[in-house]
């Protein structure tokens, strides 16, 4: 029994698979196209542990394709050319039955890595699917991205596990063998932080732990048996999640003393530094936006700053930005309007532009109207004249609410002066 649980319990049919119904469902994106085996170069992002590469595999399996596998840690250029020589060999240049090249932990790829694998995919020599934890707009090039469809694998909920052990204790060979009541699930969910392959370790372990054939599980006998040290950090559980959220709620809270308290967490865990970075980019934007600029401007030097450098000398880098902006006043103004404005979008559909702010480039847009009445503001006192800009369906709608500051205090003035008829700032 030396094949972990985990491995053992892997499903083969998108039948056996649990979770993404918005993907593998009934009415699922990919469904359709994998029974048809019309199957496009795709990335699969989201946690650990949630079946990115159990899916990449069934795919294969149901579209009967050659199924070739590298990991970004262990791969180099080298590997990638040899996969694709060999992959040309097998699938053909005129077959939808080319191969599949699946790549785990893609966001790990150099730009020379990810180079390698344009003209493959481009010429369609392989199908790729990659899989990644990472955003793959900031992770995956430009020029790849663009040539793969991006799929979001949600983390599994509760109802999910807990069918996983369900699954585990009536058809493992091994575990099955055994008496299993399942009597609480807490402390195993907790634990596995959502990740069904830790979970299942986890679970493995404890019932390997008994001698008796008659097993009962409650929160006690699991956080008994299990050495979980609470004071480490875990880059791919509960507690990355946990941790960045108060590192982010603290900055917002302005608390520079927690901010750094938890920005050191994670630097002792050797969490990402990018991913930090990132966060405290859009943090910046998002809770404080117009009443401090600089805010976001400090936030983008920071990440170009920590991509260049790395540890250990990001983290003085990281604690100058989360202080400041911590030290920053807040606003979350901004991150409403779009928060309005996207909603009214969804509420309203496509409005009509009006005619007078229309592009005109031909002969026939003038002549219809388009740009008619138009008064170019910098031909008016102050560079302003007050004209309508948003479709007459939903005129004098504010979407803007400057913040309780200084600087967006200016800003409410300057509107009033010229907005307070229309908008009544």
């Amino acid at each position: 029994m030396n094949i972990p649980l985990a491995e053992r319990l892997r499903p083969e049919t998108l039948e056996d698979y649990i979770s993404q119904a918005h993907l593998v469902g009934k009415n699922g994106s990919l469904t359709k196209q994998i029974a048809q085996g019309l199957i496009p170069s795709m990335i699969f992002w989201g946690p650990p542990g949630i079946g990115k590469t159990t899916l990449a595999n069934i795919i294969a399996n149901e579209s009967s394709r050659p199924f070739y596998t590298l990991s970004a840690i262990s791969s180099g250029v080298k590997d990638v050319r040899d996969v694709i020589d060999k992959a040309k060999q097998s699938g053909g240049l005129f077959t939808t039955k080319n191969p599949i090249l699946f790549i785990d932990e893609i966001h790990r790829f150099s730009k020379s890595q990810q180079d390698s694998l344009l003209q493959a995919v481009e010429k369609g020599w392989v199908t790729l699917i990659g899989a990644t934890t990472e955003n793959p707009s900031f992770e995956v090039i430009p020029a790849l991205l663009s040539r793969c469809q991006v799929y979001i694998l949600n983390a599994f909920d509760k109802k999910d596990l807990e069918q996983l052990l369900k699954r585990a204790i009536e058809k493992d060979e091994h575990i099955s063998k055994k008496k299993i009541k399942l009597k609480e699930t807490d402390a195993l969910l907790r634990l596995s932080g959502g990740d069904a392959r830790k979970l299942l370790n986890i679970f493995e372990l404890i019932v390997n732990s008994e001698t008796k054939d008659s097993i009962t599980i409650t929160n006690k006998s699991v956080l008994d048996k299990v050495q979980n040290n609470t004071v480490r950090y875990d880059k791919t559980g509960e507690q990355h999640y946990n941790i960045i959220s108060a590192f982010i709620k603290s900055i917002r809270g302005s608390d520079p003393n927690a901010a750094v308290y938890y920005l050191a967490r994670m630097v002792e865990g050797g969490e990402d530094v990018k991913f930090i970075a990132r966060r405290l980019l859009i943090l910046a934007s998002e809770d404080i936006g117009n009443a401090n600029p600089t805010a976001l401007v400090m936030a983008n030097t920071t990440f170009q700053a920590v991509s260049t450098i790395g540890y250990p000398e990001s983290r003085i880098i990281l604690s100058q930005c989360a202080t400041y902006l911590a030290c920053s006043p807040k606003s979350n103004a901004a991150y409403m309007a779009i928060g309005k404005a996207q909603q009214l979008v969804k509420d309203t559909g496509d409005l009509s532009v009006p005619l007078s702010i229309r592009n005109a480039p031909t002969k026939l847009m003038k002549d219809i109207g388009y740009g008619d009445n138009y008064k170019y503001s910098h031909n008016y006192e102050h560079n302003f004249a007050a004209q309508e800009f948003l479709p007459k369906e939903i005129i004098n709608t504010i979407l803007y609410e400057p913040g309780n500051n200084a600087r967006e205090n200016a800003q409410r003035e300057f509107l009033k002066v010229r907005w307070k008829e229309k908008y009544g700032y």
